[in-house]
């Protein structure tokens, strides 16, 4: 369990970490929920610049050892690529500032692991798609981001959550949910209980493919939506992924599933109003048109055939583990009201049903392109 942040535990870290020049002040900065972040201020040469300071949600990621060499030798070898394809690797990927003594993360005297980051100057996150450009460039990084790492080893990663995309696990925890319906609640969702076995089979398509070699495995990402890209202010464009906390192995349909499951959804992801929910095909192929694009060779071509597929899944996976959750009392998902695991399953699902109804046109999208 994580000690309450206090100013001399932000100060204790700010002085092991390897910044430059003379700290001027440091602020919160950003709207992530997972890890305490902070803009950290300093002064050189005349000139004020930023650092990213972050302490490690290791309540969530608890071994920082494994987590922080994943990033290490993700953002090492992007840096490399970047390099080579005469890009700003100070811009276009995050770069880890090493502790005073040469390691990749500080632990605190409570216990606490921090890691500091280049600021990423003259760039916005955004959390929402508010124009249809912002949705194109964010695929466009995703899918330079699949290119760069399209050669790297991705059997060497830890798994920092086991089986996170792994589908047909998540069937069986959805089924053992039913079984045991600790609530009561299972008599109340028999249709949605009834949607989700209905496409069992599904479940395995990927994890088999896998399997058999007919999918590669792949660096991915994990958290695929819009507020983890940095658009720079003055373009426009996507250049750079951030947020490699969950940078694992795994399949290159899953990142891009999860994309268009947020990005290509037309109501909020608790919409009580199902008339309101549906994919947006045009929001489909501008993402499908701008990943392409950039990912060049970095998908075979069973990988570009399974796209639809990997949106599918991604849907349904998440809607059977919000209707878990709602059998099994809750206890995952944060909630701000009762019943809104059960709201954000329905989204989901009205989501999958949708994109089967799309299917024919979204496998011609991927052909098109």
């Amino acid at each position: 369990m994580r000690v309450p942040l206090t100013d001399a535990l932000i100060r204790e870290a700010i002085a092991n970490i390897s910044f430059e020049g003379d700290l001027i002040r440091y602020e919160p900065y950003g709207s992530g929920h997972i890890n305490d972040t902070f803009a950290v201020y300093f002064g050189l040469k005349g000139k004020t610049h930023r650092y990213i300071l972050q302490r490690i949600n290791t309540d969530i990621f608890k071994d920082a050892d494994r987590l922080m060499e994943n990033i290490g030798g993700v953002t090492a070898y992007l840096k490399k690529e970047i390099i080579a394809r005469g890009g700003d690797y100070t811009r276009e990927t995050l770069n880890v500032v090493p502790t005073i003594d040469g390691k990749p993360y500080y632990r605190d005297s409570a216990d606490g692991c921090w890691r500091g980051y280049l600021f990423i100057e003259d760039a916005t996150t955004f959390d929402t798609v508010k124009d249809p450009k912002d949705f194109y460039n964010a695929a466009r990084a995703f899918g330079k981001f699949q290119n760069l790492l399209a050669s790297y080893p991705a059997e060497t990663l830890h798994e920092t959550i086991p089986q996170f995309h792994d589908t047909a696990k998540r069937y069986r925890d959805f089924e053992a949910a039913v079984a045991a319906d600790k609530m009561g609640r299972a008599k109340d969702v028999e249709a949605e209980i009834a949607f989700v076995r209905a496409r069992e089979a599904d479940t395995h398509v990927l994890v088999d493919m896998l399997a058999s070699g007919e999918l590669p495995l792949k660096v991915t990402h994990n958290d695929t939506k819009l507020n983890n890209v940095m658009i720079d202010d003055a373009t426009g464009e996507g250049i750079s992924v951030i947020d490699l906390d969950t940078v694992m192995p795994g399949l290159s349909l899953y990142d891009f599933g999860d994309s268009i499951r947020f990005g290509a959804s037309t109501a909020a992801e608790d919409e009580k109003d199902l008339d309101k929910v549906w994919m947006d095909i045009n929001l489909y192929e501008i993402y499908l048109k701008g990943f392409l694009e950039t990912v060049g060779d970095g998908l075979t071509a069973n990988e570009r055939k399974m796209l639809p597929m990997g949106a599918k899944l991604m849907t349904l996976e998440c809607g059977m583990r919000f209707l878990a959750d709602y059998l099994e009392g809750d206890v995952y998902f944060r909630l701000h009201y009762p019943e809104q695991n059960l709201d954000r399953c329905r989204t989901q699902f009205k989501l999958v049903a949708d994109m089967e109804r799309q299917w024919a046109e979204m496998a011609a999208l991927v052909e098109k392109y």
